[in-house]
């Protein structure tokens, strides 16, 4: 009976069933034959209800959309931006915008088209029922943008002060901070930049937040507490040749209430370091004409400052300053090197390959004729090649000095005096001239001191490290006993008050060393001197000469190769105490 019933039932089911599918593949076929059509209705052309800023440009080709578009946009001819209910109309054409219509109608039209077979056709289907609105595509002035908003928070917010820590007078001063009030005007760019793509000219308001990073008295206290670790210490960085020494003054600015060490603050310092010494790789110039190097730059790594890494280490060092009872802390700045295509040495065949030594001295407070002079001295010896055994001698590569040559009057020695002179300031060149060839590690052969210390050759270095000339009587000499040619240069920075002097050559191996120049002897100047002169009004007072303290200096040169000593030297200086010399005035006043 059972198996009647299902036999039974069986025509009744199929017939059930052809009326569901029938219905359901009739519509599926109409679908299919709705998007086929309107697939080719679209081929080529952006699909219905899209919207570009507002425009519609649906059945258009991408090319006449862009033609649209450039017909119909209207760009807002300015902006209000309100603060604190304070309101700035600010002109668009300011941010020079410019609109992409190209890009903006390839956004349109690959809209329902995204590769995605299912999705694309999923999506069609809804499209006629949905409205799609995109914005433009358009880049502006962001500098000019910024500079505007600057413009318009300017006076509507208080900057506020931030703690620090200062070192003024021997003393440490700590800044609590101010109270302040800040405007986003990162995020009101954002909303100015919508509006462009938009057309939208409606106001956009600037958001105004308190900022309270003041201190209280227990934070001060704990702050002055480690200002006082680091007084009298030091952080020095060197790279190459140079180095950069950081004293309190500095390091305070390091120190932060909220953290161990203010991170902002270290790198910005780190930034603006590394934005000195980065530099791309430099092939060298080597010209050469009547026995002299007329163009000569030597063959340089690029350099690029691993700021990161600096950052942590300054902040490693900073600890350990802190910490302990170091004074000074040395750090080479990490670098990454690209190597040039040529080298120094490829382009030369006198054995010119590479930096030997280095020689620096600072003339701050010189006048304008003592400046003159150093400069014209330095010039006689950039370019000058020393061939390998011979003996340079500073005089005759100097040649005459006189008002003839070019020479103005300044202060020099002569006699037991200080007198205004034809080509004073000569004597900066060869103590900085003698500092090299000592760097270098070079055999000295004549060099004699001042009569007395001259502070210009003190500004940078110990006493002890200078030398005096005076033709034919003094002179400084060295020896070239390097397997190559020596080539000098000299450069000169009349805004830094720096005379810089490198010696170019093959390097042998050898270490040059000059140990701490020993001060005793020390003597007081003799009284101030003063001098009538009938040539000054009365009450005139004009000085000439310029007090300084007697002492006998000494310092040990040692030259090794190979871990044995090729060369050493004691240098001696005996200076004479100084009188300061005043002229005062007994004429007639006028």
């Amino acid at each position: 009976m059972l198996k009647k019933k299902i036999f039974s039932m069986i025509p009744r089911l199929t017939f059930l069933k052809a009326s569901w599918i029938i219905p359901i593949l009739s519509t599926i076929l109409i679908a299919l034959s709705l998007l086929t059509v309107y697939t080719v209705r679209y081929s080529g052309k952006i699909y219905p209800n899209i919207f570009v800023a507002g425009i519609s440009v649906s059945g258009l080709s991408p090319l006449e959309a862009e033609g649209l578009l450039r017909e119909k946009v209207v760009v807002p001819k300015e902006i209000s931006v309100v603060i604190a209910d304070q309101t700035t109309n600010l002109p668009t054409s300011s941010l020079s915008p410019n609109y992409d219509f190209s890009a903006s109608v390839q956004r349109a039209y690959f809209i329902f088209r995204s590769g995605n077979i299912f999705v694309d056709i999923y999506q069609r289907l809804l499209a006629p029922a949905k409205i799609t609105n995109i914005p433009l595509v358009v880049s502006v002035d962001e500098k000019a943008l910024n500079e505007a908003l600057s413009i318009v928070v300017e006076g509507s917010i208080t900057e506020p002060i931030y703690p620090s820590v200062n070192y003024i007078g021997g003393k440490i001063l700590v800044e609590k901070g101010k109270e302040g009030t800040e405007a986003d005007t990162a995020a009101a760019g954002r909303v100015i930049i919508d509006r462009l793509k938009a057309l939208d000219g409606s106001p956009v308001f600037l958001a105004v937040s308190v900022i309270n990073p003041s201190i209280g008295e227990t934070e001060a206290d704990e702050l002055v507490q480690r200002a006082r670790l680091f007084v009298g210490k030091s952080l020095e960085l060197t790279f190459e040749q140079d180095s950069y020494l950081y004293k309190e003054e500095q390091i305070f600015k390091f120190l932060s209430p909220e953290a161990i060490f203010n991170n902002k603050e270290l790198v910005i310092f780190v930034d603006a370091l590394a934005e000195k010494l980065n530099r791309e790789p430099q092939n060298p110039t080597f010209i050469f004409k009547g026995g002299r190097v007329e163009e000569f730059a030597p063959s340089r790594a690029g350099v690029g400052v691993k700021k990161d890494e600096l950052v942590r280490k300054i902040i490693e060092a900073l600890d350990r300053l802190e910490k302990s009872e170091e004074n000074k802390i040395s750090l080479e700045i990490p670098v990454e090197m690209a190597q040039p295509k040529i080298q120094t040495g490829d382009v030369n065949n006198l054995g010119i390959k590479e930096l030997l030594g280095r020689g620096v001295s600072t003339f701050y407070h010189s006048i304008s004729n003592r400046i003159h002079n150093i400069s014209l001295a330095s010039s006689k010896f950039n370019g000058i090649l020393v061939a390998p055994g011979e003996v340079f001698s500073f005089n005759d590569a100097l040649g005459d000095v006189s008002v003839f040559t070019g020479y103005k009057q300044a202060f020099v020695i002569k006699d037991g005096k200080t007198v205004l002179g034809d080509g004073g300031g000569v004597c900066q060149v060869s103590s900085t001239l003698f500092r090299v060839a000592l760097n270098a590690g070079l055999p000295i052969v004549e060099r004699r001191a001042h009569s007395y210390r001259v502070g210009y050759y003190e500004q940078n270095s110990p006493p002890g490290l200078d030398a005096t000339v005076f033709a034919p009587t003094t002179d400084l000499k060295f020896q070239n006993d390097t397997p190559g040619h020596l080539l000098i240069q000299t450069s000169i920075d009349s805004k830094t008050y720096t005379l810089v002097f490198e010696i170019y050559g093959t390097s042998d191996g050898r270490v040059a060393t000059v140990s701490k120049p020993v001060v005793t002897g020390v003597s007081t100047p003799p009284e101030d001197l003063y001098v009538d002169d009938p040539t000054l009004p009365a009450g005139q007072i004009k000085q000439i000469d310029f007090k300084a303290w007697g002492a006998r200096v000494s310092f040990n040169y040692t030259v090794e190769k190979g871990g044995n000593v090729i060369y050493e030297k004691t240098f001696l200086s005996n200076y004479r105490p100084w009188q300061a010399i005043f002229l005062r005035g007994t004429g007639v006043t006028q």
